[in-house]
């Protein structure tokens, strides 16, 4: 591990605390070292309050903020005799604790200060910083991890035994260091939860850090257990996985009482670990710290018994749940990390992002396990000390206060023609009420459409069904399944009276606008039977449907054909579940096929302006992709829970309609 440390750089960063967010910052960017919000970084200074006095203040990573992009706003300034007078303590509730350093910040707007809190006050030196280094884990959980420490660092750093971090582990931090720390002492290693450095400068703190997970990293490369090399997997070819992911998605989800993606990893590295011969031995003892739990439970599941792992997690809970200060309320039992020979690694979320954290917390612990078997032997700590940390008080309110959810959270939507107009509104709609999206288009800027996690934009020409197989193969695998479909897709063509509308032009308007969605109907079946609450779809049809116009023979006949083939599927799919309902836009201008000149000459057909012709219905409004989208969206979700079979017009009104 090497120093990026920049004078340049550094130099872009003012006072004490500016230095504390530069190398803060320089952590973070080391995802060895820590994992999305994980370590803790803090800064002592002197300040002058309102009246004057002078007073040390701890300024300590809030709650909340990630290493990689804190910001000063995101130290939580806690005074610091009142920290010192807190460790002498005999004892202090977590809520206790809590209360203390959010009612001794001298900033009330500031985030709440992090639980080691203490712990860095009673640390006698200006600059701390902590991590969860892969390295220094990696020695720690061996059987005989406390003498290797000791082997790579000697006195430099005093060892702490695994305590529960919070006031506990500050205690007995205090009672160590003040018994074995010199003035060489340079770090601190905590047993099976990482490593301290401190100094009296930021650089000084920063690169004692670097120097200590450095020792590590070399010592597991003396005894080859740095770069541990595994066997080929074995392969499965191109496999269609869809139906089988999607399965194994619905009950999850039902494990978990609401929906869950899930994001496939099938690389070399994720394939070959699923498919070792010890898989049970070494995955099956917990994750590398306990801090993990809270995103990957302590175990993952093998295979895809997820009613044997839901039966076992109850057990885990009903055993250690007793011997607990308080009374716990049992979280889900689902997994969220799976381990398959043939899937790999899958990862489970709330949301997209969220399993992605799973996934790279786990491919860390997967680094770590295999170092520490290679080293001698992996070894977790005991369940009873995991289930303390996923059921601890402070994590136990967090979810009691955290909001409900978006309403599409968990689940998954594939929206065609998605680029531009009405698909492009709902795609957007949809991601901002927290559904995974899966856009498909022909044009090429589909891919880029947005860049959030969840959203997948693939090419794909809808009237090509083996394109159509494989972007829904695509789409499971990136999310886990399919809930929700929008057929969007369609063609309006130049108009044309019958008497010119030749066979090919007839044939190439119903290719797209009826045989592409039987395709994607039929393809999406088998996915949809398996949405953990019933799949839906909705149809985007046309005004034609009921009330064609003069020279659009091929769009009012190919729209009408969709709109029977839609009415049948609800006859037919109502018994697995799934509802299917179509809206009829009429005049929706901002879509691509509406150019200003197209505009303006319909309007002068018509003897008025381009405004009075984008309002010529009863309502006197203007329909845009946006209102079609909300409408669209409302279908999918709670509200029309009992309606299938509906077709409901967004036109504003139209004579011919009504």
């Amino acid at each position: 591990m090497k120093s990026r440390w920049n004078d340049e750089e550094a130099a872009r960063y003012e006072g004490d605390l500016g230095l504390r967010v530069y190398t803060s910052r320089l952590l973070g960017q080391e995802k060895s070292l820590v994992l999305h919000g994980g370590g803790n970084t803090s800064v002592k200074i002197r300040e002058r309050n309102l009246l004057g006095e002078e007073e040390d203040i701890l300024y300590v990573k809030g709650s909340g903020w990630d290493l990689e992009t804190i910001a000063e706003a995101g130290f939580s300034p806690v005074r610091m005799q009142h920290l010192i007078d807190l460790s002498r303590l005999p004892t202090l509730s977590d809520p206790q604790m809590v209360n203390e350093l959010r009612t001794h910040m001298t900033n009330a707007a500031a985030p709440t200060p992090s639980v080691e809190a203490i712990l860095h006050a009673i640390i006698p030196h200006k600059y701390v910083d902590h991590t969860h280094a892969d390295a220094v884990v990696s020695v720690t959980n061996t059987r005989d991890g406390e003498q290797r420490v000791r082997e790579i660092y000697g006195d430099d750093v005093v060892i702490i035994p695994y305590i529960m971090p919070g006031f506990d582990l500050a205690r007995l931090c205090a009672e160590r260091f003040a018994a074995e720390a010199h003035e060489g002492t340079i770090g601190m290693v905590l047993m099976n939860h990482g490593i301290f450095s401190f100094g009296p400068d930021a650089r000084t703190s920063y690169e004692r850090m670097i120097e200590l997970v450095s020792r590590a990293e070399e010592y597991l490369a003396a005894r080859d257990a740095w770069q541990v090399p595994q066997p080929a997997p074995q392969s499965y070819g191109e496999k269609a996985l869809r139906e089988e992911i999607a399965r194994l998605r619905r009950e999850i989800s039902e494990a978990a009482g609401f929906p869950l993606l899930l994001v496939s990893h099938r690389d070399s590295h994720c394939l070959a670990f699923a498919q070792r011969d010890d898989l049970e031995r070494i995955t099956q003892q917990g994750p590398a710290t306990p801090d993990h739990v809270i995103r990957t439970k302590r175990l993952p599941l093998l295979g895809r018994d997820v009613a044997a792992y839901t039966r076992t997690y109850r057990v885990y809970f009903e055993e250690y749940a007793p011997q607990a200060r308080e009374p716990k309320t049992m979280l889900d039992p689902a997994p969220r990390v799976i381990l398959d020979p043939e899937l790999g690694m899958v990862t489970a979320g709330r949301s997209a992002k969220e399993a992605a954290i799973v996934a790279d917390i786990y491919r860390h612990t997967m680094d770590i396990i295999l170092r520490a078997e290679a080293l001698g032997g992996y070894q977790a700590l005991p369940a009873k000390d995991i289930f303390d940390v996923e059921y601890w008080d402070l994590e136990q309110a967090k979810l009691r206060k955290a909001g409900s959810p978006p309403p599409f959270a968990g689940e998954i939507a594939l929206v065609t023609g998605a680029a531009s107009g009405i698909g492009k509104a709902c795609v957007e709609a949809l991601l901002e009420q927290g559904a995974a999206v899966v856009g498909l288009d022909i044009r090429a800027d589909i891919q880029d459409l947005h860049e959030k996690p969840g959203y997948l934009g693939l090419v794909c020409d809808v009237t090509d069904e083996q394109q159509v197989r494989e972007a829904l193969e695509s789409a499971v695998r990136r999310f886990g399944g399919l809930d929700m479909l929008v057929l969007n897709a369609g063609a309006f063509p130049d108009s044309r009276p019958i008497v010119e509308l030749d066979t090919t032009h007839w044939h190439k308007v119903f290719r797209l606008n009826l045989d592409a969605n039987l395709a994607l109907l039929r393809e999406s079946h088998v996915l949809l039977k398996q949405a953990p609450r019933k799949g839906r779809v909705v149809v985007v049809g046309s005004k034609n449907v009921v009330a064609p116009g003069p020279g659009a023979a091929a769009y009012s006949a190919s729209k009408a054909a969709l709109n029977q083939l839609a009415r049948v599927a609800a006859l037919e799919w109502a018994g697995d579940g799934i509802r299917i309902n179509t809206v009829h836009p009429d005049a929706v201008f901002d879509t691509g096929i509406w150019t200003e000149e197209i505009l303006a000459s319909r309007a002068h057909h018509y003897g008025m302006t381009v405004e009075q012709y984008k309002t010529k219905n009863l309502l006197k409004t203007e329909i845009t992709s946006q209102d079609v989208a909300v409408l669209i969206t409302a279908l999918l979700g709670p509200i029309f829970s009992k309606t299938t079979g509906a077709q409901i017009p967004i036109d504003g009104g139209h004579e011919r309609v009504v």
